[in-house]
């Protein structure tokens, strides 16, 4: 056996053996119990760094470590491969976005394999082809079938230079992301999925999901944002009334004014016969819809010249404003403004010297007028407000509600902060929405035997806007219903759609039809599911409203998608500036200065990688010098996964070390004999220890396991338990180091490959400590500590004690006057 461990011959070797074999393809018809393992797809963007792979080769370790406990494992690659980028890059290079996604595609499978991930590439997919997104195209008529898909108009961010809408995400101060230009509010028709119908549902079955993050829960709850309210009117002083929901009803006594959208009734009629209300609406028009947007912003107010009365007290008016700050979708487009306990109602009411009412005290101000640029926002009882005043919020909140329904002013409701998904996307790279506008049909699904809806490749992104709109041929179209002239949606669907059922492709894969029920749902749901909390929210909620339509409409018989949730850490590393300000990534630095001028760099904070700051490392040259094990380990055991990982050289080196000296481990004298009790032990413990740690994702307790017992076979004297140890070992550590594993079970001789191989059986007799560790004290201070029998009588301990060196010399020959036995832990003798 070589005395070095080649990690570049040993890499390539076995990943070419797993591939010919196809060790890791998922049978469907196996009888084995299954295993789901699936970490979130990534977005090909060009190269990956050492922070995707970390997430990658955390779920390899699990798929591994299943496999040899004997389950049937799925665990599958694609590519999450629509979107933005690739138009920006098409319009950068020259080049159609598709052949730069493909390239991009190529190259990053290439790097992935190299960490010899235990893949089903099989089942390998790209959310761009055809025989991906044909089948999303059907499911989404499915659902429009069932009422569950709609179109209306909807105000949306609009990036006027690059002529599309912008995600809120997109919007940032304001501007467009790539742009930088100022986004405008503009009224589309747009496609909707009907999300909402299912946010009691989506709500409730959080409390289900064991398995996943209390804080991803607790985003998702304040997402859907269930609350109880009032819908209430005020009579308005032109014989009118308009109507509001709050849910906060047990403040209407500190109501300064009521405010509407821009595009609300009854601001367009005052826009119609008033220029100056017509130029603010216009105005209202500049700005995003996001809800950090809108509060963000300066609020901003016309006065329409409206009072409404207060449905609790007829001789009081408040003024009525069309407000910057108040969208039509959201509630009923009209609010009240209760300055004292909302920031953005007290921003709003001092820039137009409106009233501001204490109506809620925690502690001894009562005083009615309130002071301060910070509004108030947290618990109390209720003050200067009439029969409401000393009762908590809650009682407030029911007392008003009940008024309100018995005098026939307003009813109580249940709204929700969440949103029907708005799908339409005015971009070419996306999947093509399968609808056709005829005149005289209105608008009508592409029958299911010409989908796939294709993407032409012959556009030009020479002009900014969706090339599709501009396409000569291809959104002309005849009316499957008449036979008119049509012509096709030139929306495209977001491409958080694509991500919404592929872990449902994944499991089934039929050319006929998106998936196959039964085939899917032997797989389904994913046992564990790995990726970034950026993706709490939106991801995770639309994947799960996707399960439940399908179930909704009998293609499937799951609600939750993903049983276990794990939001790993991310990989980070200093960032650096050139003294001209550029940043500069990792290899143009060199001990403190730039390698191509010489000149020192400013070193700043250690942050999450990413390609605009440069902080990002090429797994490939790594790989290169180490091997995949070594890069492997370092991911594995330097940090908790659901921490952030600081990327080092020496913590590299480390790793790479720790490979080699498994490898020297591993050759073992087989012609020893006698027995080591306890390193027997200790190889028992471990691996029941290992188990538990690689099932509750906690790979560093797992990595920390397996160097107590490196140690303690590097110590030992020959023996054939050391043998079985360093044997052990190696089973235990091959889900981590993969390569190494399968090279030195080769050497010895072993049948198959250790990718093959069970865990290691555990006697359960060996897991029993029959021994412990007794502490003696003299007057309650520590003197010494005792190994003995675990379970010895109280007088066989005291007899330890006392003889002990240690007691002796502190008492002195003096006669305790009392001993104190606790069995198991310690002896307190008290002179």
């Amino acid at each position: 056996m070589a005395s070095r461990f080649n990690a570049l011959k040993a890499d390539a070797t076995w990943q070419k053996v797993w591939d010919e074999r196809q060790t890791f393809k998922a049978d469907d018809a196996s009888a084995k119990p299954r295993a789901y393992v699936l970490e979130m797809f990534p977005y090909p963007s060009g190269r990956i760094h050492v922070g995707h792979g970390r997430n990658y080769v955390m779920g390899d370790v699990l798929a591994r470590f299943w496999r040899m406990k004997g389950r049937e494992v799925l665990h599958p690659m694609g590519w999450d491969a629509f979107g933005m980028p690739a138009e920006n890059a098409a319009m950068e290079r020259g080049i159609n976005p598709g052949t730069w996604t493909r390239a991009n595609i190529a190259t990053m499978k290439a790097q992935l394999r190299r960490f010899g991930l235990a893949i089903d590439w099989s089942r390998e997919l790209a959310t761009c082809e055809p025989d991906y997104y044909g089948h999303e195209q059907a499911l989404f008529l499915d659902l429009f079938r069932a009422g569950l898909v709609y179109r209306k108009e909807s105000a949306v961010n609009w990036d006027p230079v690059d002529m599309t809408v912008l995600a809120n995400e997109q919007v940032i101060d304001g501007r467009g992301w790539r742009s930088g230009a100022l986004v405008e509010r503009r009224k589309l028709s747009q496609w909707f999925l009907k999300i909402t119908d299912f946010a009691d549902e989506l709500l409730e079955g959080l409390g289900a999901l064991e398995h996943w993050p209390d804080k991803v829960k607790l985003m998702q709850e304040n997402w859907i944002g269930r609350s109880r309210g009032l819908q209430f009117r005020f009579d308005l002083s032109d014989g009118g009334s308009v109507e509001v929901f709050t849910t906060r009803p047990d403040t209407i006594f500190g109501a300064s004014f009521v405010a509407v959208a821009a595009d609300h009734p009854i601001a367009q009629a005052l826009a119609a016969t008033d220029p100056d209300a017509a130029a603010f609406v216009e105005r209202c028009k500049q700005g995003g819809t996001t809800a950090a947007e809108m509060e963000t912003q300066e609020k901003l107010g016309f006065d329409t010249g409206l009072k409404a009365r207060h449905p609790l007290d007829p001789d009081w008016d408040l003024p009525v404003y069309i407000a910057n700050f108040v969208l039509m979708e959201y509630g009923t487009g009209a609010v009240f403004g209760v300055p004292a306990h909302d920031q953005r109602d007290l921003d709003f009411a001092r820039k137009y010297g409106l009233p501001v009412k204490r109506v809620v005290s925690e502690g001894d101000d009562e005083a009615p007028i309130f002071v301060g640029d910070v509004a108030y926002t947290g618990p109390g009882s209720l003050v200067n407000s009439h029969f409401l005043d000393g009762m908590d919020i809650e009682d407030a909140k029911r007392t008003v509600i009940e008024r309100a329904e018995g005098e026939g002013w307003g009813t109580g409701s249940t709204i929700y902060r969440l949103r029907d998904w708005g799908v339409s996307r005015q971009r070419y790279w996306g999947t093509p929405i399968p609808m056709i506008h005829c005149e005289a049909c209105g608008v009508v699904p592409v029958p299911g035997d010409q989908l796939p809806v294709i993407l032409p490749e012959d556009v030009s992104f020479a002009i900014p806007g969706n090339p599709l709109d501009r396409h000569p041929t291809w959104k002309h179209v005849a009316c499957p219903s008449c036979s008119a002239d049509a012509v096709r949606e030139t929306d495209t669907l977001d491409t958080f759609v694509d991500s919404s059922w592929y872990f449902i492709r994944f499991a089934s894969q039929p050319d006929a039809k998106p998936f196959d029920r039964a085939g899917a749902e032997k797989w389904l749901p994913v046992d564990q599911y790995i990726g970034g909390v950026e993706h709490a929210i939106l991801h995770l909620l639309y994947a799960r409203f996707w399960t439940r339509a399908l179930r909704h409409i009998g293609m499937l018989d799951i609600a939750e998608p993903f049983a276990g949730l794990f939001t790993q850490g991310m990989v980070t590393h200093e960032t650096y500036k050139s003294a001209h300000g550029r940043w500069l990534s990792p290899d143009e630095v060199e001990n403190g200065t730039e390698r191509a001028t010489g000149r020192a760099v400013t070193t700043g904070r250690i942050e999450k990688m990413s390609k605009s700051k440069k902080n990002t490392i090429d797994p490939e040259p790594i790989v290169d010098r180490y091997g995949a094990d070594a890069v492997r380990w370092f991911m594995l055991s330097d940090s908790p996964p659901e921490r952030d990982l600081e990327w080092s050289e020496n913590g590299i080196e480390g790793a790479w070390r720790f490979v080699q000296r498994l490898w020297r481990l591993t050759q073992t004298d087989e012609s020893a004999q006698g027995e080591d009790l306890p390193l027997r032990k200790l190889a028992h413990r471990t691996t029941a220890g290992v188990a538990d740690a690689i099932e509750g994702l906690q790979f560093n307790k797992a990595v920390a396991l397996l160097y107590t017992l490196a140690n303690a076979i590097e110590k030992a004297a020959p023996s054939r338990d050391r043998q079985d140890a360093a044997r052990t070992m190696l089973l235990l550590a091959s889900p981590m180091v993969p390569h190494l594993a399968e090279e030195a079970w080769a050497e010895a001789k072993n049948d198959g490959l250790i990718a093959d191989a069970a865990w290691p059986a555990v006697d359960p007799a060996l897991l029993v400590d029959d021994e412990v560790t007794i502490a003696l004290q003299v007057n309650g201070k520590l003197r010494d500590t005792l190994v003995l029998p675990k379970g010895m009588p109280r007088e066989a301990i005291e007899a330890a004690a006392r003889a002990n060196a240690a007691v002796q010399r502190v008492l002195a020959g003096a006669e305790p006057k009392k001993v104190i036995v606790v069995p198991d832990r310690l002896v307190n003798l008290v002179a």
